[in-house]
C-alpha cells in the first residue's frame, strides 16, 4: 500500500501466530480485518508543488470518490487545533545502547518545541523485555525530558507489547487525536502480543502510529535493518501514519519536527459510503482538490465489513 497520511478505518494486517515466531514470518502472512462502522473517516494533508502544506481550504474545495463513485461528505474540519494525546514509546533494549544519548536529546527537543501547554498531553513509555510507563500524561516538557533520562538500556525488545499497551489501555479513552510515536529499530523478539493483535488494538481505538527508525544511524546488519524498517513502516502505514528513517543521529530531531508539522496540517472528512454491501471487498478512496497544483495524501482505501465473518467493532 502506498504511504498515506490518515486514519485507517478498515485495513489489511499481517498475522503473527505467536509472539515467538520470527518477525520475517509475521511480515509474510496476511489477514484482513473488517470493522463494522456506518461511516468512513479520512484524515489527509494537502501540499503545493514545493511540498508546503496548505491549511486554509474549505469543504467545497474537495471531491471524494469511492471506487470512482462520488460520495457525499457529511463532516469536514481542519484539525490543526485539536488536542493531541501522544504516547511516546522509546526503545530501551540493549541494541540502542550506543544511540541513547542522541535519542534523549532528540526527545527533549521534541517535548519542548511541540507540546502545547494546556492542550496537548504526552506520556513516555520505554520498552525492552517489558513495557514500562516512565511518565503518565502531562503537558510539562520538563517532566517528559526527566522521564527519558531515567532510561537504562538492556534486555530484549517487546515493541508489539508496548504499542498494544499504549493503544488499548493508555490512549483508548482519551478525547481528541490519539497518536503513538515510536523511536526504535523495529525488531521484536519478546512480545506476548502478536503483530496482528497490536494493529487491531490501534485500529479499534483510532490510534495513528508514527515511527522514527534508528537503523540508518549505525552500522546495523543490513538484513535486520530491512526487517526492522519494514515492521515500522507496516505499523505506521496500516494506521494512517508514516515511518521516517534518518541516516544520521543529528537528523532524529528533524524527523520529530516533520511528524508534528504533518499533525498540525491535517484535514478531516467523513462520509457514509453509497455502496452499503457488506461483502468484505476493498474500496479505493480518492480525494480530489479543485486546485490542480495541489497534491493530496490520504489513505488509499478500506475493507468493507463482511457479513459472513466475525467483526470487531470500534469507534467511528
Amino acid at each position: 500500500m502506498r504511504m498515506k497520511f490518515a486514519f485507517v478505518v478498515f485495513f489489511a494486517l499481517f498475522t503473527a501466530e505467536a509472539a515467538q515466531q520470527p518477525v520475517q514470518q509475521a511480515l509474510l502472512s496476511n489477514e484482513t480485518l473488517s470493522v463494522n462502522v456506518d461511516r468512513v473517516n479520512v484524515l489527509f494533508t494537502v501540499a503545493n508543488r514545493r511540498g508546503e502544506f496548505i491549511t486554509h481550504l474549505g469543504r467545497d474545495d474537495f471531491s471524494v470518490f469511492e471506487d470512482e463513485e462520488i460520495q457525499n461528505v457529511s463532516n469536514f474540519s481542519i484539525e490543526a487545533e485539536l488536542p493531541l494525546n501522544i504516547a511516546f514509546l522509546i526503545d530501551s533494549s540493549g541494541s540502542i545502547r550506543d544511540k541513547l544519548g542522541f535519542e534523549r536529546q532528540a526527545a527533549a527537543r521534541f517535548f519542548h518545541s511541540a507540546v502545547r501547554r494546556g492542550k496537548d498531553h504526552v506520556l513516555v513509555m520505554s520498552f525492552d523485555t517489558t513495557a514500562t510507563l516512565l511518565q503518565d500524561y502531562t503537558d510539562n516538557p520538563a517532566l517528559l525530558t526527566e522521564a527519558v533520562q531515567k532510561i537504562i538500556p538492556g534486555g530484549a525488545t517487546s515493541l508489539y507489547q508496548a504499542v498494544f499497551e499504549a493503544a488499548a489501555h493508555r490512549l483508548a479513552e482519551r478525547p481528541g487525536r490519539r497518536i503513538i510515536i515510536i523511536l526504535s529499530d523495529g525488531m521484536d523478539n519478546s512480545s506476548h502480543v502478536p503483530l496482528g493483535k497490536t494493529l487491531e488494538a490501534a485500529q479499534k481505538n483510532d490510534v495513528i502510529i508514527y515511527a522514527v527508525s534508528t537503523n540508518g544511524i549505525d552500522h546495523s546488519d543490513p538484513q535486520d535493518r530491512k526487517i526492522g524498517d519494514a515492521i515500522l513502516k507496516h505499523l505506521a502505514e496500516e494506521t494512517g501514519g508514516r515511518a521516517l528513517c534518518p541516516t544520521r543521529m543529528q537528523d532524529l530531531a528533524a524527523s520529530f519536527t516533520r511528524i508534528m508539522e504533518e499533525l498540525r496540517s491535517q484535514y478531516s472528512l467523513a462520509y457514509g459510503p453509497t455502496n452499503t454491501l457488506r461483502d468484505g471487498t476493498y474500496r479505493h478512496i480518492r480525494i480530489v482538490a479543485s486546485h490542480r497544483g495541489y497534491t493530496i495524501r490520504s489513505r488509499d482505501g478500506y475493507y468493507a465489513p463482511d457479513s459472513g465473518r466475525s467483526r470487531s467493532g470500534g469507534p467511528s
